[in-house]
């Protein structure tokens, strides 16, 4: 035991840091790039002989339960005692001190061992533990590798800075703070005894009503931070009046903070509590805690290696924000493929517009939607403008096809505000063929779920985004005078601008509020189970 009571490895063990060195150079062989560049950058010197290192190490690991991370994939538990092994006097081979080729072996294995879990717990910290394209057979997000510095590791190991590696380690990003902030105290009120649960009620909770569910209602939102009330006080002294109120009345205060919940939480915004809005209301605070934990995989996915300015899709929650040059946030609503035509996630760079599109209805869209519409009714192709064309674009007379079996044809409807693509098309490469653009349908923004398209994305106030698009890439463009002039045509970016399009079940405001989305993929269970499954 050093001074401090610190523990030091074995003086023989010391000595025979060079015998387990050349046995490091030899196992480390043909193991993963990243644990050999670790051991070149310390000339394959042992990193875990000091049972101090691995104890900080350990500790160290338990912190990764603040990131969602489970502690026990890095051997937190089992790595001082593994330790004490490696360097036990004695050993079953018969040898007699830590020095010999057995023990040299052991201490050489348990040596890459413990390197092998320090950088897979950096590489999950900063890309995640859970590889995406195995739970989501539409992703199409280039997957980056983990971008470690294994001379800075080394000294961090050397120096017992682990904690320090962790927060170097995760994304610098505000959203992903958040989300562990958020996680913290939702753990809290875990430890707190969460929260109670609603009864199910025959008719729903309105303002004005004087009901003893109303107590536990307030209760329940202030422990959210919904609304600031007395809420220890009501607890104490159940069915006071306080300061000349009624605790069981559903007051205009208690109205505004049900209303705030479903804003948040994508519900129909009417302060009344009915059966969506207590059911949103009565998710225990575990699942809410595993909800934010799979969210912050998504972050790890996702937050690293962001231009300075691009476009973010954030397709459960159904809006775009685009982070502008200059700094600014434009923000909008959108519209999303329904659950059975889900929008993608992907990352790719927006090239060009088209202004006063033509559509050519896509073939899920024609069999599904189309062709059932024309043979209940031909003169649905003239009210919605649609030509009959040839594959090879030849116009062809629609009285004079069989619609029961139509064969090759193109259907593709005209230009105009009337078109379902609207007047502006924003076009990106991508394989599932999705794009940002405009609709006549404009009613479907006011929804607060707005799972409603085939695949695309709708974009309120598309006009507006495009001309900041034109200006901050120095494009020249106006793009009021482009659509006035009625013809189709592709207008180019002068310089690409990345888009991301991603999925959120919780959104991290920047008041520190967590909004938890309705999982309408239905992709959050295979995530957490994924996320959950011990590392082999």
């Amino acid at each position: 035991m050093a001074s401090g009571g610190q523990v030091e490895a074995p003086t023989n063990a010391r000595e025979g840091a060079g015998d387990v060195a050349q046995a490091i150079t030899r196992l480390v062989d043909g193991e993963e790039d990243a644990l050999q560049a670790f051991y070149d950058a310390r000339g394959h010197r042992p990193a875990w002989q000091d049972g101090e290192t691995v104890a900080a190490f350990a500790a160290a690991l338990h912190t990764l339960d603040s990131d969602g991370l489970t502690p026990q994939d890095y051997q937190a538990d089992n790595l001082v005692a593994a330790h004490r092994q490696a360097y036990a006097e004695g050993d079953s081979d018969g040898g007699n001190d830590a020095g010999n080729d057995g023990g040299i072996e052991r201490q050489a294995r348990f040596d890459l061992h413990a390197s092998q879990m320090l950088l897979t717990a950096l590489t999950h910290l900063q890309r995640g533990k859970v590889d995406p394209r195995s739970i989501d057979p539409d992703w199409e997000i280039p997957i980056v590798d983990a971008e470690l510095d294994p001379a800075a590791i080394s000294r961090a190991v050397d120096a017992q800075r682990f904690e320090q590696a962790f927060s170097e380690a995760r994304p610098a990003y505000a959203p992903y703070e958040r989300l562990r902030a958020g996680l913290a105290r939702y753990r809290t009120l875990e430890r707190l005894g969460g929260w109670e649960s609603l009864p199910a009620r025959e008719r729903a909770l309105r303002p004005g009503d004087i009901d003893d569910d109303v107590v536990l209602l307030r209760e329940r939102l202030a422990i959210m931070g919904e609304v600031e009330l007395m809420a220890a006080a009501i607890e104490a002294f159940p069915g006071a009046v306080l300061d000349g109120t009624d605790p069981r009345r559903y007051d205009a205060k208690l109205e505004a903070a049900v209303r705030r919940f479903q804003r948040r939480h994508l519900l129909e915004v009417d302060g009344i509590v009915g059966a969506q809005t207590l059911a949103a209301l009565n998710v225990p605070v575990e699942d809410r805690i595993d909800q934010i934990r799979l969210n912050m995989e998504r972050a790890r996915w996702l937050l690293h290696g962001l231009p300075e300015s691009f476009v973010l899709v954030d397709i459960a929650g159904y809006r775009l924000s685009y982070i502008r040059p200059n700094g600014e946030i434009w923000r909008s609503r959108i519209v999303v493929g329904r659950p059975y035509r889900r929008t993608p996630s992907l990352r790719s760079e927006i090239t060009h517009m088209t202004v006063n599109p033509t559509w050519t209805i896509p073939p899920t869209i024609l069999r599904e939607d189309v062709l059932p519409a024309v043979r209940q009714d031909l003169g649905y192709l003239w009210r919605e403008r649609i030509q009959v064309l040839s594959p090879s674009g030849e116009p062809l007379d629609p009285w004079e096809i069989d619609w029961s079996r139509p064969g090759n044809v193109v259907l593709r409807q005209a230009p105009g505000p009337h078109n379902a693509l609207g007047q502006v098309v924003i076009r990106f490469p991508n394989d599932h063929m999705v794009y940002l653009h405009d609709t006549p349908s404009q009613g479907l923004f006011s929804r607060e779920q707005r799972a409603a398209s085939s695949g695309c994305i709708r974009v309120e106030n598309i006009g507006e985004f495009a001309q900041l698009l034109f200006d901050d890439t120095d494009s020249g463009h106006d793009v009021r005078a482009q659509i006035d002039r009625g013809e189709t045509r592709n207008v180019r970016l002068a310089k690409r601008m990345p888009v991301i399009l991603h999925y959120w079940t919780v959104h991290p405001s920047e008041d520190g509020q967590l909004a938890f989305r309705p999982d309408i993929y239905e992709r959050d269970a295979a995530l957490l189970q994924a996320l959950d499954r011990p590392l082999s």
